[in-house]
């Protein structure tokens, strides 16, 4: 039997009637990629309807099916964080529950993260993005336009339902990340600029799919703030620092006494970091005691050029 190599991460809320449809569009790629091969991990984030039943229904007869699931409603970014502390495999997709990203293009990102460790989909034509309705179309051009003047950051699609990564390097801009809301995907790229990883972006198609959660118009202020804020944050991370070429076996051994998960060791010749989520800072403390480490921060500056492992 195949072991799996590749995690699909669904960030979930509210999804129930559209989970059914979503797995008839993913089916076909599932087959191609391997059912087998395959790892998906689902996040329920805090949905009040029958988010996790459904997904149960419509997804459980998968072998290398989880659902983890917020006890409240956190946002996407958090939900994608959580996600990607469980993912296992080397390539990971993070892809909307409604599969509106035509799931083909899965096979093109898989193959694009050999080469690079950030692969994020594009929908992209010509420089726009054209949605069935005008006023959508206008709204994105002036989205990007603040992006752009915010951030710098060039890329015409940052909001793109479907991104892959790398593990370590996508495990790694997610604890680095602050924002949950909407601006999510352009700190994501900001962060991607920041440490500079090679970025390839791939065309993919969509379906402009019916009964999205998302809503920008109630959140345009907090959207704006983010946006702001995103250049202005000190990005820091909780992390061990321990003698350089630790042995990966001895921190998953340390990881799994301390029930800790989802961390990332950044190696350099002068010492190795551990970088852990934020929210894992006292079981780093038994970690940090277990590997001889000590813990404090650590930064993009310090983190950029790193080789990365996941743990």
């Amino acid at each position: 039997m195949a072991s799996p190599t590749q995690s699909l991460v669904i960030p979930a809320y509210n999804e129930a009637a559209r989970l059914a449809a979503a797995f008839q569009r993913l089916r076909p790629t599932l087959d191609i990629i391997g059912p087998d091969r395959t790892e998906i991990i689902m996040v329920d984030d805090g949905s009040g309807d029958d988010t996790m039943r459904v997904a149960h229904r419509v997804y459980g007869h998968l072998e290398h099916f989880r659902l983890v699931q917020h006890p409240h409603n956190m946002g996407k970014g958090a939900a994608v964080r959580t996600g990607m502390a469980h993912a296992r495999y080397p390539k990971v997709i993070v892809a909307d529950a409604d599969m509106s990203i035509r799931p083909e293009h899965f096979v093109n990102i898989l193959d694009t993260l050999e080469r690079v460790p950030f692969a994020p989909g594009s929908r992209a034509l010509d420089g726009r993005i054209l949605y069935e309705a005008l006023h959508r179309t206008i709204s994105g051009t002036a989205f990007h336009l603040l992006v752009r003047h915010y951030t710098k950051i060039t890329v015409r699609d940052t909001q793109c339902g479907c991104k892959g990564f790398a593990l370590a390097p996508g495990r790694l801009l997610a604890q680095l990340g602050f924002v949950s809301g909407f601006a999510y995907d352009v700190e994501l790229f900001y962060l991607a600029q920041q440490l500079e990883l090679a970025t390839v972006p791939v065309a993919v198609t969509w379906d402009d799919i019916g009964g999205s959660t998302v809503n920008i118009a109630h959140g345009k202020r907090q959207l704006l703030s983010d946006l702001r804020g995103i250049p202005r944050t000190n990005y820091q991370c909780p992390a061990i620092e321990v003698p350089a070429r630790v042995k990966l076996d001895d921190v998953r051994r340390a990881a799994l006494d301390a029930r800790c998960a989802g961390l990332v060791v950044a190696r350099a010749e002068a010492n190795d970091l551990i970088v852990v989520p934020r929210d894992a800072a006292v079981a780093a403390i038994g970690i940090a005691h277990a590997l001889g480490g000590s813990l404090r921060t650590t930064t993009i500056a310090e983190l950029r050029g790193r080789t990365l492992d996941a743990v």
